[in-house]
């Protein structure tokens, strides 16, 4: 039987790589209703290899939105939620808090009140047509799967080799993650009082195709392009983890079919390198895909002025989602970081269209 899911945040990075992941994927049989607010960060045309699939269900709707929320799910009747739509941008944060105050606490709990309210009703007032025993597996098999982020930890030092995992204390630093944080705990709570089937996954930092260029790996290569400055925070040592968005989204599609809800998986890579490290990497390859006859792009990093509150180090412990779920990363980081950049080369328009209009 077709299974329906619901995506908030589709048209973003990762929403849309999940998209892209559900509706290519042979072995799910699958609709998918994503639902975006188009903001700086969605863009149609991140779902262009999906834009004319049936199984396709694109609504502009904003989390916020109660009554529109509520009538696609009495239209879609979905089997689960995949909940990626949030502000994610750290700086942005910082500059102008309350939108993420707003998206990600309150459209947070705004969807959570919706789905209750579905997930209550499912198999009888929404008029389903599935005997007793087909109500009760539908409700049984149901999940939300809320979609945060590393950073609610806070930070890690340089000198020590230990990572976060499920059962860290939460100590976020800046609004976005604070923001996340607390709708982490809304999530939790929705179904310890509730009852809703949620499950929380944590993630550390994604790249690959579609990434917004004002993120480090993207907008590298596009100052470097343009024989810019290439900006990097410091003195250039946090350290993050690099997680492949691809990974990401086949993760997020196992916590969904596989995972128990009340739980929280942590997904990260393994794979940790300090920015200024990466951004050399960066120019590397450049160097050797379109080299610049002005010499190495190496010559472009510029240091800057730290931002407020800049967390050193996160990284993430995947154990447990690899031996409970079993999953595990298949993207080698090398491979991975080459195959994106030549992407970005090959996909100037997307760049262009996807930039002009932004605030």
């Amino acid at each position: 039987m077709t299974r329906t899911w619901l995506v908030t945040g589709g048209a973003g990075f990762i929403g849309s790589a999940l998209v892209r992941r559900l509706l290519g994927d042979p072995t799910h049989d699958v609709r998918v209703v994503n639902v975006d607010k188009l903001t700086y960060a969605g863009h149609l045309a991140s779902l262009g290899p999906v834009a004319d699939d049936p199984r396709h269900h694109f609504h502009r709707v904003d989390i916020c939105d109660a009554p529109a929320l509520a009538e696609l799910f009495a239209r879609y009747r979905p089997d689960g939620v995949f909940h990626l739509a949030a502000e994610s941008h750290v700086d942005r944060s910082i500059d102008a808090p309350a939108a993420f105050i707003q998206t990600n606490l309150v459209g947070t709990f705004t969807v959570l009140q919706e789905v209750r309210r579905y997930f209550d009703a499912l198999g009888d007032a929404l008029g389903d047509t599935f005997d007793a025993a087909g109500a009760a597996a539908r409700r049984d098999a149901f999940r939300v799967v809320h979609v945060s982020t590393d950073e609610v930890f806070g930070a890690l030092t340089l000198d020590t080799d230990a990572r976060f995992d499920e059962a860290s204390p939460y100590r976020p630093s800046s609004p976005y993650s604070a923001s996340k944080a607390g709708a982490d705990h809304l999530a939790r709570a929705w179904h310890h009082t509730f009852g809703l089937p949620v499950i929380v996954t944590s993630s550390t930092n994604n790249y690959g195709p579609y990434h917004l260029p004002d993120k480090l790996i993207p907008l590298t290569l596009q100052r470097a392009l343009a024989a810019q400055p290439i900006p990097v925070y410091g003195d250039g040592l946090h350290v993050r983890d690099w997680l492949h968005v691809d990974d990401h989204a086949r993760a997020l599609t196992r916590v969904m079919t596989h995972g128990r809800p009340g739980e929280t998986y942590a997904i990260g890579a393994g794979q940790e390198h300090a920015n200024l490290t990466l951004v050399h990497q960066i120019c590397a390859i450049l160097d050797d895909l379109r080299p610049d006859p002005a010499g190495p792009y190496a010559r472009l990093v510029t240091h800057v002025a730290d931002r407020p509150g800049h967390d050193r180090r996160y990284a993430l412990d995947p154990s447990k989602l690899q031996r409970d779920l079993g999953w595990a990363p298949e993207v080698d980081f090398a491979a991975g970081l080459e195959a994106t950049v030549r992407w970005f080369l090959a996909n100037a328009d997307w760049v262009r269209t996807v930039t002009k209009d932004r605030p």
